[in-house]
């Protein structure tokens, strides 16, 4: 019998579970991984592979209200979670940070994003390409974990195609939008375009912003606990997470950094949008149809709060109240309702307390 198993909660309890327990084993994970990192030979990729960890913690503390998933072993799917997203971050600043601007070595470091979720996989020599390479182990190590955690789901099988074609998504968009800027832009053009007829609600950058989001892999690991999933609910919790959900998260996350990455010239999928009322418009849409089809998924209320939760966690950030997006913010916040203002209220008690 697995006594860590998780048992569905009302959302009060949920939040409670969620800072109260979750947080300290995130807390515990990324000390673990901290130390790991510090002994890296390189000194870039050990610099890298440190501030990876901390300056996105917070992404590790998100990603893990999956381990509150009702049937989920909380111990072990936040020890997945943590490891997969540090992976993630990591790999992001190996791709941002170094003046590397090489396609092709971006892509052999994001195939370590893929194997992670392949448990048979044989890994590659993920820095073929890469002018850095002596990291001790470290990514290697983070694949491995992943790969030990999915080996205990019982019904991982069923959804490990849905989850290996979220990771491609992410391993291209990864590659093609940290090239050089006179580049980029074509590249992801020429790798989005083919997917538009599949949805066509969204634009080419509402589809690239979608990929960014590792949300769609942690409820696709989490479900995977149920012994009696089919591949239907698979597929359809795969149907629901992208682009909708996947898409709000990200585009919150772009929306909160729109000043900062005009001021440094970042590529920035929110500012694709012509004007303010559009970016309200299209906020409020995504979110709408996130909330409205976890409807048809088993335990709604559980993914309605991820959501809420995400609008909370992103609007709670005070670059949220930035002169130029500020009146944005308040009406998301307004229309989310009681729950996500209480969720809202939660975070910014958090960040006063540096707790987010």
């Amino acid at each position: 019998m697995n006594t860590s198993a998780v048992k569905p909660m009302n959302r009060v309890s949920l939040i409670y579970q969620f800072v109260s327990r979750i947080f300290p084993n995130v807390n515990q994970e990324l000390n673990i991984w901290r130390r790991i990192a510090s002994q890296c030979p390189d000194s870039s990729l050990r610099q890298q592979a440190i501030e990876s960890i901390q300056t996105k913690k917070f992404h590790c503390q998100g990603g893990s209200i999956y381990a509150l998933y009702p049937g989920v072993n909380r111990v072990e799917a936040v020890r997945f979670i943590v490891a997969y997203q540090t992976m993630c971050d990591y790999l992001d600043n190996l791709v941002d940070s170094l003046e590397v601007q090489d396609e092709l070595a971006f892509a052999q470091l994001h195939l370590a994003v893929q194997e992670a979720l392949d448990p048979n996989v044989s890994r590659s020599d993920y820095y073929l390409y890469y002018p850095y390479r002596e990291d001790g182990g470290y990514l290697e190590l983070l694949v491995t974990t992943c790969q030990e955690s999915l080996k205990i789901l019982p019904s991982y099988k069923l959804v490990q195609e849905e989850a290996i074609k979220l990771a491609k998504l992410y391993s291209h968009l990864q590659t093609y939008k940290h090239l050089a800027m006179e580049e980029r832009e074509a590249k992801m053009l020429n790798w989005i375009t083919p997917y538009l007829t599949d949805y066509p609600e969204i634009t080419a950058w509402e589809f690239a912003a979608a990929t960014g989001s590792t949300l769609g892999v942690f409820s696709l690991y989490a479900v995977a606990y149920d012994p009696k999933l089919t591949e239907r609910k698979g597929h359809k919790i795969r149907k629901t997470y992208f682009p909708w959900i996947c898409g709000t998260h990200i585009l919150l996350d772009y929306f909160i950094d729109l000043r900062e990455d005009r001021e440094t010239k970042q590529l920035n999928f929110v500012a694709y949008y012509e004007h303010t009322e559009m970016i309200s418009r299209r906020l409020q849409l995504f979110v709408k149809n996130s909330l409205g089809q976890t409807a048809q998924l088993d335990y709604p209320k559980f993914h309605q709060a991820a959501v809420q939760g995400l609008l909370a966690m992103y609007l709670s950030d005070e670059k949220s109240m930035d002169r130029d997006i500020r009146s944005i913010t308040k009406k998301l916040l307004r229309h989310g309702g009681l729950r996500v203002n209480l969720l809202y209220w939660v975070c910014r008690q958090l960040r006063k307390m540096k707790a987010l």
